[in-house]
């Protein structure tokens, strides 16, 4: 009987809420986005080493690196690696300034992922610009 019980009980319970439940917020956009940016940095960090590799094995092996950069998946990836960065720097700023207890009132939270957004945009075309205009 103590066993129906508490079947019973387990069902009636409700579940945990998680992200299908929860409306999303810019914060906890921006939260997953830092995390997916962390990863997308360190695979880039894993190409820059290659790079850097086929650049000290000679003039053959970073002419096929150097194609493959200036191919359009390489073009598309160098693009994607640069938003990752110039995110994730800033947004990193944004949790310094959380982890010094300043920036926690809603309002002030939505404007500062704002900023991190147009920031991660314009910092990332100046440094296409520049690299183009290079």
């Amino acid at each position: 009987m103590a066993s129906e019980t508490s079947s019973a009980a387990k069902r009636a319970r409700p579940l945990s809420p998680h992200l299908q439940v929860y409306k999303p917020q810019i914060t906890s956009v921006l939260s997953i986005s830092h995390r997916a940016t962390g990863v997308a940095l360190a695979a880039g960090t894993l190409l820059l080493a290659a790079w850097i590799v086929a650049a000290a094995m000679g003039p053959g092996a970073h002419a096929r690196v150097a194609a493959f950069a200036g191919s359009w998946l390489g073009q598309l990836m160098l693009l994607g690696w640069s938003v990752a960065l110039f995110y994730h720097l800033l947004n990193g700023i944004r949790h310094l300034f959380w982890d010094s207890g300043r920036g926690f009132d809603l309002a002030t939270m939505e404007k500062s992922g704002k900023a991190v957004v147009a920031g991660t945009v314009v910092l990332t075309a100046l440094a296409w610009l520049v690299a183009k205009a290079g």
